[in-house]
């Protein structure tokens, strides 16, 4: 027997206070920092979305007003050569400032324009230029109503950038192309607004066009998280990324003129600084309260235990008569031998209670059935008599009237019918007396249609439709028909019953089963049977009926007819779907 080592229960108080205390500090102090870290991430995108929107729109139109200038100088442009347009020209370029060059291109040829004193002051030679737009001629491609843009930075002196448009011309001739040479002043004024993101814009070559870090314009993006971006959606997406090794949150929104892409981004360790402070001073804070948990659980310590309550609450449910209880306790002291005891005691009288209502249910079981047996006996002799009276008046009648007749018809069915409750009887005597029903080869399709006639009057009154569906060809079966006759009225009258008046339907099917057996279904579409007695309507004196409006023995006979004949009886369909009834039975050759 093994000993188990016994533990003072003060100090078992102590460690699960302890242990408590821990598990909930620590679930608190994890789904706090959770909680917040969730929340500042949602801030943090959502901060980043409008951020980038933000300087999306400014962008786009700044791009714009670009564009349109550009289409007022191409227009002053396309004018005959005289002094007039060259003082046009000179006021644009003093009133644009930012423009440096701009290339007006037609099938005639070519004209280009600069702004000198512009040039001379970032000390740019105009050549400089020019052998740029030679290495970077605008894409072929470029249809009517198109802008292309990308950087032409060919000093750090004077970053610009080039923007592309594509006109129709007036007379309806080829399209006119007109560039322009920017100064990047403006739209990187725009990138070092903000002090918390990094914010830059990127040309349709992956290239950056500005950037708050003016040492980045002109290189190349990270091939890594190009890709993503060159997916965006039209109205922009927030993502997280790695930037050379560094985590980042960014958001991108497209640029409708020129196709650009605006970005900003931050560093993840610089957006969660202020999470990781919160989780530092909750887990010095839980540790504070650990140690002020460890002091009070001293004093609890010394107090009675929770099992002790248990036992107590478990005494009184058994004074109630529940003897299914258990107590349960893993503890080696003192409460724990109570515990054991008690859970003895419980099971012991458990058991007792359970033999005690088993054998009161057989004592009641058995005088219902000794009754019932009698009384069936003495009502099958008292009507036997008259049933053979009323057979025996039938056939004299039958004598002096003819089989055609309506009269001689029905004078064959009382014949016939009486004939079967006499049958009938005689088994009801025989069950009384524990005898064996005679068998006979028996059609199923003569019992179906036999039973259908007998009940379809009662169930048309209650405006019950039968169906019938026989195969053509149905093995003969052993049986007694009778009793197989019996057993479709009573379920045929049992789901009339069930619809409680309600119209329905009734339909019966029979065919040849698997492995040469026959499969009979009656399907009703009444309310269905619950879940939860299904199990129990084919016990003896089991009904749902009120009192005095059922025995509880139709199924409980059915069941028994069935399996005396072999064969076996199940339900289908759930509460709500109606109800079927599969009887399968042996044929002849299975037999």
């Amino acid at each position: 027997m093994r000993i188990k080592p016994k533990v003072p229960l003060r100090f078992k108080m102590l460690v699960a206070m302890l242990l408590v205390v821990s598990v909930v500090l620590s679930v608190i102090t994890f789904t706090m920092a959770r909680l917040f870290h969730v929340d500042k991430t949602a801030y943090i995108h959502d901060l980043t979305s409008t951020v980038v929107l933000h300087t999306a729109a400014e962008a786009n139109a700044l791009m714009t007003g670009y564009r349109e200038r550009l289409r007022l100088f191409s227009k002053v442009m396309g004018g005959e050569v005289d002094p007039e347009r060259q003082r046009v020209l000179k006021g644009l370029f003093e009133e644009f400032g930012e423009f440096v060059m701009v290339t007006r291109t037609t099938p005639d040829g070519e004209e280009t324009v600069y702004d000198a004193a512009g040039l001379q002051a970032a000390g740019v030679a105009r050549e400089e230029l020019e052998r740029y737009r030679e290495r970077h001629l605008p894409p072929a491609t470029l249809t009517a109503g198109e802008s292309h843009v990308e950087n032409s930075t060919v000093s750090p002196k004077l970053p610009t950038l080039t923007l592309t448009i594509c006109e129709p011309s007036a007379n309806g001739a080829e399209a006119v192309t007109a560039s322009a040479v920017i100064r990047l002043d403006r739209l990187q004024g725009l990138a070092r607004r903000s002090r918390v993101f990094e914010t830059f814009l990127l040309d349709s070559n992956g290239t950056f066009l500005a950037h708050s870090d003016k040492m980045k314009i002109g290189a190349a993006v990270a091939r890594g998280w190009r890709e993503r971006v060159g997916r965006l959606p039209g109205s922009g997406t927030t993502m997280e990324y790695r930037s050379d090794g560094r985590g980042m949150v960014g958001g991108f929104s497209p640029i409708a003129c020129g196709k650009l892409t605006a970005g900003v981004q931050i560093p993840k360790s610089a957006a969660y600084l202020t999470s990781r402070k919160l989780l530092s001073d909750l887990l010095a804070v839980s540790l504070s309260l650990l140690a002020a948990a460890s002091l009070l659980s001293l004093f609890w310590s010394r107090r009675l235990t929770r099992p002790i309550e248990k036992l107590s609450e478990a005494t009184r449910m058994v004074g109630q008569g529940r003897f299914d209880i258990e107590v349960k306790t893993d503890s080696s002291d003192e409460i724990g031998a109570l515990a054991d005891s008690f859970n003895t005691m419980a099971v012991e009288l458990n058991g007792r209670e359970k033999a005690l209502k088993e054998l009161y249910a057989q004592l009641v079981q058995s005088e219902k059935m000794a009754a019932f047996g009698a009384l069936g006996a003495g009502i099958a002799h008292e009507v036997k008599n008259p049933l053979a009276g009323i057979l025996g008046i039938a056939q004299l009648s039958m004598r002096g009237v003819e089989e055609s007749t309506s009269i001689g018809k029905n004078l064959k069915i009382i014949e016939k019918e009486t004939k079967r409750c006499k049958n009938i009887i005689e088994n009801l005597l025989k069950f009384a007396r524990q005898e064996r029903v005679e068998f006979e080869e028996v059609d199923l399709r003569q019992v179906v249609s036999d039973a259908i006639a007998i009940v379809d009057h009662q169930l048309g009154i209650n405006s019950i439709r039968v169906e019938k569906e026989l195969a053509d060809r149905l093995p003969a079966c052993s049986g007694n028909a009778n009793q197989l006759q019996q057993v479709l009225m009573n379920l045929m009258i049992n789901a009339q019953q069930a619809m409680s008046g309600s119209p329905g339907t009734i339909r019966l099917t029979a065919r040849e089963g698997a492995q040469g057996w026959l499969e009979l279904r009656i399907a009703d579409s009444g309310p269905g049977i619950p879940e939860k007695i299904r199990a129990k309507i084919f016990d003896p004196f089991f009904t749902t009926k009120p009192a005095g409006q059922g025995t509880g023995l139709g199924l409980s006979v059915t069941y028994g007819i069935v399996k005396d004949h072999g064969g076996d009886i199940r339900v289908e369909g759930g509460e709500g779907e109606g109800a079927t009834f599969v009887i399968t039975l042996p044929t002849l050759g299975t037999l």
